[in-house]
């Protein structure tokens, strides 16, 4: 689990506290799948969108998928890579579902297709995991409108690849939305972690 944008906040994120930001979103993620699930789980805390000190997103994906790269090559046996970020919407929105009685964020899946409708596909970025990391994007959204009704929000697909490149099973997943608390965002960590699981265990969902 990485952060391409560490510096990611929520509507009561109090300022300097990691554990208020998509950073501490993480780490609770991590715990759930380390502590109840079982998986080993290295959790990278690096800013890749800070420079000298300043927020700075320009290259913060080049730098992620850098250090994310290096990361892999010492650890073969990881499977699975999860930029975790939170969406960006107007203030006016709340992305806000209740699941057992707790109030929780709604979570996207997000896809790159190294593909435009425009010029085809991007042959700089080409991803030779892309069908792969649909195919997963695909049976976690089965798993968790069958599950979970509700909390996870519509595949979003975009022509860019971002760090979705390393492992056939990449992910990059939102997390809901500046205007969510931390506490609503780190509840949404709970399906998502047993949606992992279930998705991981091989539990298939067929539309």
């Amino acid at each position: 689990i990485y952060h391409s944008h560490s510096q990611e906040t929520f509507s009561d994120s109090r300022e300097g506290e990691e554990e208020d930001t998509i950073v501490g979103v993480g780490n609770y993620l991590t715990s759930l799948l380390s502590e109840k699930y079982g998986y080993q789980v290295i959790h990278i805390k690096e800013a890749f969108d800070m420079m000298s000190g300043e927020l700075d997103r320009n290259k913060a994906y080049n730098y992620a998928c850098d250090y994310v790269e290096k990361v892999l090559e010492e650890n073969p046996s990881v499977e699975v890579v999860i930029d975790l970020h939170r969406d960006g919407v107007a203030d006016t929105t709340h992305l806000l579902t209740n699941i057992d009685g707790k109030d929780m964020a709604r979570v996207m899946l997000f896809n790159g297709l190294s593909y435009s409708k425009v010029n085809g596909d991007i042959a700089y970025l080409n991803n030779p995991y892309r069908d792969d990391n649909l195919a997963m994007s695909l049976q976690m959204q089965l798993l968790g409108e069958a599950y979970y009704p509700g909390y996870l929000r519509n595949i979003y697909v975009n022509a860019y690849r971002y760090c979705l490149h390393k492992r056939g099973r990449s992910m990059l997943i939102e997390a809901g939305a500046q205007t969510n608390t931390v506490g609503e965002v780190k509840n949404a960590m709970e399906p998502l972690a047993d949606i992992l699981n279930k998705c991981l265990s091989g539990e298939k969902m067929i539309n």
